[in-house]
Formats: C-alpha cells, structure tokens, sequence
C-alpha cells in the first residue's frame, strides 16, 4: 500500500528520496543569501565610498572577508540548485542533460573559486605589501 503500481515497482519509478534535502537546501541558501546581501548593501551604504583604497581597507578587514566569502558561497550554491533543477526538469536528452549538469557544476565551483580567491588576495594584500590596484 502507497508504493505506486506493481510496474512502477518493477521499473524503479518512485521517489529518489532527495527531494525534500534539494528543496531545504535551496530555502536555507536563500535565507543566508537575504541575510547576507542585506548585510553588503547595508554595509556599502553605510561606507559612503570615496574611493578604491576605502573600499580596499574595508574589504581587507578579516571579518568582513570571512564575510564577503559567505556571500560567494551561498551565491553559488543557491545558483547551481535553482538551474540544476531548471536544467533536469526541461532539458531533454541524457547526455544533453547530463553535459548541462556538468558545465553547471564547472561555473559554479569555479565562479565560488575566483570569488574566494580575490576576497583572499585583496584580504591578505596588506600583510604581504601589496599595494592596492598593483599586482
């Protein structure tokens, strides 16, 4: 009782057992993308930037950077559920599907990756002498 057809049975059709974690997942990264984007815009207002080297000092500051990467984070964890569910349910063809779900997963680590790699930098600038905007 409540296991479908016995061809639905046979054929393995039913539930994957992930669907309720996809969607929880995608609910928290999208509490944590409120919570954080609120913060940085807040945080951007309340800066009244007058230049590139204001914003490199605020940005330099370790709690502010662990920050900034949190926002990286759950960014591109919230992106890659959304069109990961976006790309199984229209597109059509396995190994089109299977390719989308690839490249999708490709941007996302390394889009997070160079986000989190110039928050590092511009975080670790002062410590190593770099000047601002040099490389």
């Amino acid at each position: 009782m409540g296991n479908g057809t016995r061809l639905g049975r046979v054929r393995g059709l039913g539930s994957a057992q992930h669907g309720s974690q996809h969607w929880l997942q995608q609910r928290l990264t999208a509490l944590g993308n409120i919570l954080l984007v609120t913060w940085f815009v807040v945080s951007m207002f309340r800066l009244q930037p007058t230049g590139y080297a204001e914003v490199h000092r605020w940005a330099s500051n370790p709690t502010v950077g662990f920050a900034l990467i949190l926002l990286v984070i759950s960014v591109f964890w919230h992106l890659r559920l959304g069109l990961q569910v976006l790309i199984e349910d229209y597109v059509h063809g396995e190994a089109t599907r299977l390719l989308a779900l690839v490249l999708l997963n490709f941007y996302a680590i390394g889009g997070a990756a160079y986000g989190i790699f110039a928050i590092v930098r511009i975080a670790l600038a002062p410590a190593a002498g770099i000047a601002p905007g040099g490389m």
